[in-house]
């Protein structure tokens, strides 16, 4: 669990407030008793006590201004001789002020230089120290806070540059099969054609969401088979089973084309009996999902520039978007090519 209201403004405010009331209250709280005869108070006890008050506002002043303003210009101009005057101004302004309040209100004591630098030179020296630590602190944090910040901005740069490689690519599949349509003059070039829209559709309008219904993405994949089975006709089986889909899981959309196109690809062509298996089931958040083709060993392929874009982009996108909550087991072993996929889309 996040806690993220340590974060909130008031909080940090409040933590201050009791670190410092607690910091000043020391001397009240360490003293030791006083004896007999100091028990009662003298005339100077109350002037003396609101110059403890004044002085704690100052050294907090002090703490502030120093971190916030004295070391952040120091340190953006990168001079030494810079931050050591501002170290000599910090003291002469808190000097000046003990001497104006110990001049005007403090009448029965008079403010004596020395006594100034050994009751306030640790203290002094205390509050810078603490403020340095504070000001790194702080600066630490928004350095890792930034760091954040880029590495979250270029995860999402990426993953939409790979997202973007997965169309142009679909696509120059899709097309070519429709071009194979158009030059048999067949039928189903229409309804392959209003198919193909569908899927455009989905393409340019759901896929720009982070994630999509894992329901629409089912669709999106039926529809692309329905496509391939209307190209190859009988010379191709292709067993496609989808089970426990309700529609309520979400997933990266597009992410799981890529293996059913790469079983097209490879799992037709010059292959005895060809046959391609699809499974998906959902179950407790569990997203299984299952891509088996034949695969003839003994032909060599042509590759293009092209070739292997989309199984390694969608590991790519994989390793972004779910990491530690997905398994991904890719074998071709005696003439069969397995995709096994599982992830948990619960903690994703």
């Amino acid at each position: 669990m996040k806690l993220n209201w340590l974060n909130k403004k008031w909080v940090i405010v409040v933590v201050h407030s009791l670190c410092w009331i607690l910091l000043f209250s020391l001397p009240f709280l360490l003293r030791t008793y006083a004896r007999p005869e100091h028990k009662t108070h003298q005339p100077d006890d109350i002037p003396l006590l609101h110059f403890y008050f004044v002085s704690s506002a100052i050294w907090i002043v002090l703490f502030y201004v120093h971190a916030y303003v004295f070391l952040r210009f120091a340190q953006r101009r990168k001079k030494f001789a810079l931050f050591l005057g501002f170290e000599l101004l910090a003291l002469a302004i808190v000097y000046a002020l003990h001497w104006i309040y110990f001049t005007i209100f403090v009448i029965h004591t008079p403010f004596k230089p020395a006594n100034f630098f050994v009751y306030n030179i640790f203290p002094y020296l205390f509050i810078l120290a603490s403020s340095t630590a504070y000001a790194t602190l702080l600066e630490r944090q928004r350095s890792i806070k930034l760091t954040r910040q880029k590495e979250t901005e270029n995860l999402k740069t990426e993953l939409l540059f790979l997202r973007s490689q997965v169309s142009p690519h679909f696509m120059f599949n899709v097309l070519n099969n429709m071009v194979a349509l158009a030059r048999k003059k067949s039928d189903l070039l229409e309804p392959s054609l209003i198919k193909l829209s569908g899927l455009m559709r989905y393409m340019l309008y759901e896929t720009g969401e982070q994630k999509v219904p894992l329901e629409k993405e089912v669709e999106y994949i039926q529809s692309y088979i329905d496509l391939q089975k209307q190209r190859f006709g009988k010379n191709l089986i292709v067993n496609a089973a989808f089970e426990n889909i309700d529609g309520v899981e979400e997933i990266e959309p597009m992410l799981l084309i890529p293996f059913v196109e790469n079983a097209f690809k490879h799992g037709t062509g010059i292959i005895d009996k060809p046959e391609i298996n699809i499974s998906l089931t959902e179950k407790d958040t569990i997203l299984q999902f299952t891509v088996s083709n034949k695969f003839n060993n003994s032909v060599n392929e042509t590759k293009d520039k092209n070739s292997g874009i989309g199984l390694n982009n969608v590991r790519r996108r994989l390793n972004l978007l779910y990491g530690k909550n997905h398994s991904l087991y890719i074998s071709d072993k005696n003439g069969l090519f397995t995709v096994l996929l599982q992830i948990n889309l619960k903690n994703a």
